[in-house]
């Protein structure tokens, strides 16, 4: 893949843990558990989820952002995606180069229509990653590596791909226990030296692995239900995450995090919590 020649500055990200600057969100207006596609659903299938509380707490979690000096887009909503919250999944910023998936439950296809609209009405060129299906939620970036999770979601083939395409980079497959969605629902980088990682989704090699490369907050199963590692970082070891989750917030803060608690229960319901619902266009180091 060729490097645009021209730089602009409304797209770049190099990591999970710059400042964040620009990123994209969507309201959980017509949020609702249709197709139970993962085990959260499962779960909260007969509970439901109360919109206008969905709305409240996005409400909330759009502010605080804006109140640590992140400029928040909001995708328009469409009644026929009741994903649409989850903005992650539909794309990820690597360098000055936004990727756009190809979704792989047919209750999500189309809301990467929704992205390529508005990238086009703003002027944003994309790469549109039609060949193999991949979801933002397995792409985990970190510098020069990206941790691309093997899922239902994700194949080999797309990790293939991306490593064809991005030859400066390391791309590393990391297969997980596919009741877990995403990668960033077991594991997600937080700093230059410090994870968060749900063991027993993962391989031995792997756990060895990232445990050669990061201090690890270890989450326990109560918690990763309570999608603890899904935290998002904005910058400056700042950290948004779930009040419920009280022992990897204490986790964070031993190692220097702010820890900033937005409580989205009612979003998490349907199995993804504050990285599934960004998707960071900016991140300044």
């Amino acid at each position: 893949m060729e490097e645009r020649p021209e730089t602009n500055n409304k797209t770049y990200c190099m990591s999970e843990y710059d400042t964040l600057k620009r990123v994209i969100l969507c309201q959980p207006q017509y949020m609702t558990i249709r197709d139970v596609i993962n085990e959260t659903q499962k779960h909260f299938k007969k509970e439901g989820i109360h919109i206008e509380r969905a709305l409240e707490q996005h409400d909330v979690f759009v502010k605080t952002l804006k109140d640590h000096g992140v400029e928040v887009i909001l995708l328009p909503y469409h009644k026929k995606y009741p994903e649409q919250v989850f903005t992650r999944d539909i794309g990820f910023t690597l360098g000055q180069t936004i990727f756009v998936a190809k979704m792989a439950t047919d209750i999500r296809e189309g809301e990467e229509d929704v992205l390529k609209q508005w990238l086009e009405d703003e002027e944003i060129s994309y790469y549109n990653l039609v060949e193999e299906r991949i979801e933002g939620g397995d792409v985990v970036i970190d510098g020069n590596t990206i941790y691309v999770g093997l899922s239902e979601r994700t194949d080999a083939k797309a990790a293939e791909q991306l490593q064809r395409l991005l030859n400066q980079f390391n791309v590393i497959p990391i297969p997980f226990k596919e009741k877990y969605l995403h990668l960033d629902c077991v594991f997600n980088v937080v700093s230059p030296e410090v994870a968060l990682i749900y063991p027993k989704a993962l391989t031995k090699e792997d756990i060895e692995l990232f445990s050669s490369r990061y201090d690890l907050i270890e989450v326990s199963e109560e918690e990763q239900f309570q999608l603890g590692t899904n935290v998002l970082s904005i910058g400056n070891k700042r950290v948004l995450s779930l009040p419920v989750n009280k022992n990897v917030n204490k986790q964070l803060r031993d190692r220097g995090f702010e820890v900033i608690e937005v409580d989205i229960t009612e979003i998490i319901k349907s199995g993804g919590s504050f990285r599934c619902c960004t998707l960071p266009l900016l991140r300044e180091a």
